[in-house]
C-alpha cells in the first residue's frame, strides 16, 4: 500500500492524467488544470530584468537614417494614490470584472472561456486575469506554450496571496502597454492627453482601458474609428456592471475622440487626443508603413524597445519623385481630394516608393491611404513570406476595371483564349428581377468582341460573361493569391455574402500597395516576392530578425499565363483606354473607374517597376467631377497622366527592357488550332513595335530558385446569366 508522500504523488498523477484527457489543450483548460492540480510555489521567481529601452533606427536603401522609434518617456513618476478610481474601474470592467473576488486565477472566467473555446466562439474578457497579465509582463517571456501558461497561473495565485489587490493593480498599470510607444499609465496619460494620470476623465479612462487588449488595433491616432468603438464598449461594460451611473455613461458617450489640434479646438464636448511629438521625417508615409509592418511581423516591443537597425527598401529619388508628383497633381485642389502612388520592384517585392496622401498630419488623421483597410486582424507575428494586410486607418477603395486583369488571368488558367469572341451588348443582365446591380452597362456597342479587345476597351458587359466562365470564387482566390489581401480567397464579402459577377468590375475594396504588388506578379512572369519595405532587420545583439536580400520568389501563376496577361494589357496603353499612360517604352497596365466615378486608378508596370496610382476623396465615396479641367475623372485621365509623369522620370537613365513573348498556353493553343481548321479568324490585333530591349532597372543578383507552382482548385460551377434582350 502506498503511504505518505508516495500516495500524494500517485493521486496527483492520476488527477493530472484525468484532467489532461477531459480538458482540451486550450489556454482556459491549462489554467483550470493548474488551478486544480498544481501546488503554490514556495517563492516568486526572479522578476524580468528591467531592460533599458533602446532606440530603433530606420534607414533607407542607401544607408541614410529616415527615422527612429523609442518608448514614450514618463515625465512624472506615478504613485499608487495618483491612479484615479475611474481608471481602476474602467480597467477592471474591461479586463477582469471579478478582480477583487478571485484568487489570482478566475475559475468562473476560465470556465466561460473554455466553453467559448469548445464552441469555437470568443469570450469578451478571455481567461487571463489582471494578475496573470501582470505576471506575464513582469516575470515571464511571451512564448505561447502550455508550460508558460502553467507557470503564469501558479505565480498569479502566489502573488494574489502575498500582495493586496490594489498593489497588484498598481503594478500592472505601471508596466502594461498602451500603444504608440507608451508603457505604463503615466506615460499613456502624458502621451495621449498631456496631463497627469490623476486628472483623467471617465471618457479618457475608458479610452485607455480599451487600448490594452490590442494596442495596434485600438490606438486612437492610427485607428480612431476602432478606438472610438472600443471606448464605447468599455463604457457600456462599466454601466452594465453598475460601476457608473446612467448620467455618467450618457455624458461620457458624447465625448467622441477628437484629434488635436490642426483642426482647431473642438466645438462640442470631446475626448481630445494629442499626438506624441516624434522627430519629423522627410518621408512620413513610408516611415508609417515601416512602423506598421514591423509591429505586425515582430511586435511593438521590438520596435519601441529593441534597439533595431532597420535597412529599408526605400529609394530616396523615387520617393521624392512620388511625393512631388502627388503634390503637382493635387495642386490647386483641396482636401479631402487625395491621391496615392506606390511603386514596387517586381523581381524582389521591394517597395521603392509609397505615398498615401497629400499630407500626413493630424488634420488628415494621419491616415495612410496607400495601405487601405483590413477587414480581418492579421495573425500575431505574421509570417514575412506571405502577403499580409496592414490597416492604414482609412477606408478601402474600389478598383473598378483595374481588377479585370485578375479575371483575365483566371480565364487563361481555365483555358479561355484571349481571342475568344463574346457578345458585347450595351447592357447585360446578371440576375433576374430589378434589384440594384442586376443590369451591367458599359463599353459594349451591341456587336461582339474578343476578350483581348474587351480588355483594351474595358467592356464591362463582356467581362461579366468572362468571370462567369472563369468562376467568381476562383477569380477571388487568384486575386488573393497574387497579393490582394482584402479579397477573400473563399469568395465572400466581409459580411459573409458571396461575391457576385460584379467582382470583375472592381466592387471589392483594395489598397494601392496590394494592386502594385499584384500587378508586379505579371511583370515577374508569375513569380511572387511579397511586397515589403524591409531589406534587413538586426536587433541590438546582432541577431538578424528578417533578411530579404536573397529570398526565393514563389511561383503563384504559370509563366505562360502571366506573360499572356502582360501581352494583352500592353494594348491598353498602346491602343485602349490607357493611351495617356504611354511612356514610349514597353509597359502594360489597366485603367479603373469605380461606380459613380468615386475612385479612379491606373495600375501599370514595366519589366522592372510596377506602380499603382489612385485618386479619390478620403472622407466619402463621391464623384470625381470637374477636377483640373476634367469634367468626369476616369482612370484614363488624371490617374493615367499621373502614372506617366511618375514613370517617365522614374525610368530616366534606365536601359529599355522589353517583355518576354508569351508561350502558348496548351489549352489555348489547342483551341486556336481547332478554330484555324474551321476557318475561324479571331481578328487578332497587335500593338505597334516597341523600342528595342536593353538592361534591367536594377542590377539584380543571380535569380534565386523558384518554388513549385501553386495548385489551383476545381473549377467553380457555372453561373446562370440572362442577357438583356
Amino acid at each position: 500500500m502506498l503511504r505518505g508522500p508516495m500516495r500524494r504523488v500517485f493521486r496527483f498523477l492520476c488527477a493530472f492524467v484525468i484532467v489532461a484527457v477531459l480538458l482540451p489543450i486550450t489556454t482556459s483548460g491549462t489554467v483550470l488544470a493548474a488551478l486544480v492540480l498544481l501546488p503554490l510555489p514556495a517563492s516568486l521567481p526572479p522578476a524580468n530584468p528591467e531592460v533599458k529601452a533602446r532606440v530603433s533606427h530606420i534607414y533607407d536603401a542607401q544607408g541614410r537614417e529616415l527615422a527612429s522609434f523609442r518608448t514614450f518617456e514618463q515625465r512624472v513618476p506615478v504613485k499608487p494614490h495618483d491612479i484615479p478610481d475611474v481608471l481602476k474601474q474602467a480597467v477592471i470592467a474591461s479586463e477582469d470584472k471579478r478582480f477583487y473576488s478571485h484568487g489570482g486565477v478566475d475559475v468562473q472566467g476560465s470556465l466561460r472561456a473554455l466553453w467559448a473555446d469548445l464552441r469555437g466562439k470568443q469570450y469578451v474578457q478571455g481567461g487571463s486575469t489582471i494578475t496573470q497579465q501582470y505576471v506575464k509582463e513582469a516575470y515571464l517571456t511571451r512564448e505561447r506554450t502550455v508550460g508558460r501558461k502553467l507557470r503564469e497561473a501558479m505565480i498569479a495565485r502566489y502573488i494574489d496571496r502575498e500582495l493586496p489587490k490594489d498593489e497588484i493593480l498598481y503594478r500592472y498599470l505601471s508596466i502594461v502597454y498602451f500603444g504608440d510607444g507608451a508603457y505604463g499609465v503615466g506615460a499613456a496619460s502624458d502621451s495621449y492627453f498631456r496631463k497627469s494620470v490623476d486628472k483623467l476623465t471617465l471618457s479618457e479612462a475608458a479610452l485607455l482601458a480599451g487600448i490594452i487588449p490590442a494596442p495596434s488595433d485600438y490606438e486612437p491616432h492610427h485607428n480612431p474609428a476602432k478606438a472610438e468603438e472600443r471606448r464605447m464598449t468599455v463604457l457600456r461594460e462599466m454601466f452594465d456592471q453598475k460601476r457608473i451611473t446612467r448620467k455618467q455613461f450618457d455624458d461620457a458617450a458624447k465625448e467622441k475622440i477628437f484629434p488635436c489640434c490642426d483642426l482647431g479646438p473642438p466645438t462640442v464636448p470631446a475626448t481630445v487626443v494629442y499626438r506624441r511629438a516624434d522627430p519629423p521625417t522627410e518621408f512620413p508615409y513610408f516611415v508609417d508603413y515601416v512602423r506598421r509592418y514591423i509591429i505586425a511581423h515582430h511586435g511593438e516591443d521590438a520596435l519601441y524597445k529593441g534597439g533595431l537597425r532597420v535597412q529599408t527598401t526605400l529609394d530616396p529619388r523615387l520617393q521624392l519623385l512620388a511625393q512631388q508628383t502627388v503634390a503637382d497633381q493635387l495642386d490647386g485642389t483641396k482636401p479631402p481630394l487625395e491621391m496615392s502612388i506606390v511603386a514596387v520592384e517586381p523581381p524582389t517585392g521591394f517597395v521603392k516608393a509609397l505615398v498615401g496622401g497629400r499630407d500626413f498630419s493630424a488634420a488628415t488623421g494621419q491616415v495612410n491611404l496607400a495601405l487601405g483597410r483590413c477587414y480581418t486582424r492579421p495573425p500575431a507575428r505574421a509570417p514575412t513570406n506571405e502577403p499580409v494586410c496592414l490597416d492604414g486607418g482609412g477606408t478601402g477603395r474600389q478598383p473598378g476595371s483595374s481588377f479585370k486583369p485578375f479575371t483575365l488571368a483566371k480565364a487563361l488558367e481555365k483555358g479561355i483564349s484571349p481571342e475568344k469572341v463574346y457578345r458585347a451588348p450595351a447592357s447585360y443582365r446578371i440576375c433576374p428581377g430589378s434589384q440594384p446591380g442586376c443590369v451591367v452597362r458599359g463599353g459594349g456597342s451591341g456587336g461582339s468582341s474578343t476578350l483581348r479587345n474587351a480588355t483594351w476597351r474595358s467592356i464591362n458587359t463582356v467581362y461579366v460573361q468572362v468571370i462567369q466562365d472563369a468562376g467568381v470564387k476562383d477569380t477571388a482566390e487568384l486575386a488573393h493569391r497574387l497579393g490582394v489581401t482584402t479579397v477573400s480567397p473563399d469568395g465572400k464579402l466581409p459580411n459573409g455574402q458571396p461575391y457576385s459577377q460584379l467582382l470583375t468590375l472592381g466592387v471589392a475594396e483594395v489598397a494601392p500597395l496590394d494592386m502594385a504588388a499584384a500587378f508586379g506578379v505579371f511583370a515577374a512572369r508569375g513569380t511572387q516576392s511579397p511586397a515589403t519595405p524591409i531589406v534587413k532587420i538586426v536587433d541590438v545583439n546582432g541577431k538578424v530578425l528578417e533578411d530579404n536580400t536573397a529570398r526565393a520568389p514563389k511561383r503563384v501563376l504559370e509563366q505562360a499565363v502571366a506573360d499572356t496577361v502582360t501581352d494583352v494589357t500592353r494594348g491598353v496603353i498602346s491602343s485602349g483606354t490607357g493611351k495617356a499612360a504611354n511612356i514610349g517604352r514597353p509597359a502594360a497596365g489597366k485603367t479603373g473607374t469605380a461606380e459613380d466615378n468615386a475612385d479612379a486608378w491606373f495600375v501599370g508596370f514595366t519589366p522592372t517597376l510596377s506602380t499603382a496610382v489612385w485618386m479619390g476623396y478620403s472622407d466619402a465615396r463621391r464623384p470625381l467631377l470637374r477636377i483640373k479641367g476634367v469634367s468626369r475623372v476616369e482612370g484614363g485621365t488624371i490617374p493615367a497622366r499621373t502614372w506617366k509623369a511618375f514613370m517617365s522620370q522614374a525610368m530616366e537613365g534606365v536601359p529599355v527592357t522589353d517583355f518576354d513573348k508569351p508561350a502558348p498556353i496548351e489549352p489555348i493553343a489547342d483551341a486556336l488550332k481547332r478554330q484555324a481548321r474551321q476557318g475561324f479568324d479571331p481578328g487578332e490585333r497587335r500593338e505597334p513595335p516597341e523600342p528595342p530591349a536593353g538592361g534591367p532597372y536594377v542590377v539584380a543578383p543571380p535569380k534565386p530558385p523558384v518554388t513549385p507552382p501553386a495548385t489551383a482548385g476545381p473549377p467553380a460551377p457555372p453561373v446562370s446569366v440572362v442577357p438583356v434582350p
